[in-house]
């Protein structure tokens, strides 16, 4: 939708303000991605990171996507079986 500014708080005000009041151990996943792609290497993984650290934060830990994890191609095979 044009014009929409997505969903708020922003993550990386949102890790920038919790470095700021004293978090210093963080993790943080994309429960809304089957696989990592660009976007959340780049943005989540090291942009995030570096701004979560700079406001305070000592340890930052990105926690991967299953991508192409046996269990997780499994678990998939199993969820679409019934519609082959």
């Amino acid at each position: 939708m044009a014009g929409n500014p997505g969903l708020t708080p922003y993550t990386d005000e949102t890790l920038k303000m919790l470095g700021e009041k004293g978090t210093k151990h963080i993790q943080v996943l994309c429960p809304g991605f089957a696989a990592d792609c660009l976007e959340t290497l780049e943005e989540i993984a090291v942009q995030n990171r570096e701004i979560f650290l700079e406001a305070g934060g000592k340890q930052y830990e990105y926690i991967p996507a299953l991508n192409a994890d046996a269990a997780h191609i499994e678990m998939m095979v199993n969820l679409t079986a019934p519609y082959r």
